[in-house]
């Protein structure tokens, strides 16, 4: 049986999720005129997972454990990825109804013939800020990312411990805080990611100034 403490998490966890999308996204109509909310309204929301208003109201207030029929249909109208979807099922105690295997992070063949096409520095980051393509002229600036082990390619890391990244930013702690912010936010999504969680654990040991911050 899932806690109320998780029943809880899991509703802020939708309400957090609804902020992010617009009518747009998602494929309803949108006026154009102010919402008194941010991103989706929970009628919205219900109406995309099929399920009435006060259901998915009792389900952002942690009052009602979900079924795994109605799990799936919230990770479609919520527009999840593959670490928000376990997420959710890990809050409503569903591990089970969980896919095997996570998918790895891939670059679709389109994006890298763009990247190859750009005439800017570029790199593509994932999950966890993972650095996953680059082109050309963003290893001649940042880094040779070929040179960096699969398992360290993550951007963060290379900020706190390649020299060479530290001299490359005039500004490096700007750039380095801001890092460190959108980590948290990928920790708060997903807190129980062993990769992310191994990672901070870590940059907290390796540098003081990511420890702090």
């Amino acid at each position: 049986m899932t806690s109320s403490a998780h029943l809880k998490e899991l509703g802020e966890f939708l309400k957090a999720r609804r902020a992010e999308l617009s009518p747009r996204t998602v494929g309803l109509p949108d006026s154009g005129t102010p919402r008194r909310v941010a991103g989706l309204r929970r009628e919205e929301v219900a109406q995309l997972a099929s399920i009435s208003t006060d259901y998915y109201t009792r389900l952002e207030q942690g009052r009602m454990q979900p079924s795994v029929q109605v799990l799936q249909t919230l990770v479609r109208a919520l527009h999840l990825q593959d670490d928000q979807r376990d997420y959710l099922l890990d809050l409503a105690g569903k591990t089970g109804a969980r896919p095997r295997g996570k998918a790895r992070q891939k670059v679709k063949p389109q994006l890298r013939r763009l990247l190859d096409l750009t005439a800017t520095p570029a790199i593509v980051l994932g999950r966890r800020m993972d650095v996953l393509a680059w082109n050309a002229l963003g290893a001649a600036l940042v880094t040779d990312f070929s040179e960096v082990p699969e398992k360290e390619r993550n951007y963060v890391r290379l900020l706190f411990t390649d020299p060479a990244l530290r001299n490359l930013y005039p500004d490096w702690e700007t750039v380095a805080r801001t890092a460190v912010a959108q980590l948290r936010r990928e920790a708060a999504k997903y807190p129980q990611d062993p990769r992310l969680v191994a990672l901070v654990g870590e940059l907290s040991v390796r540098d003081e100034d990511f420890r702090t911050w």
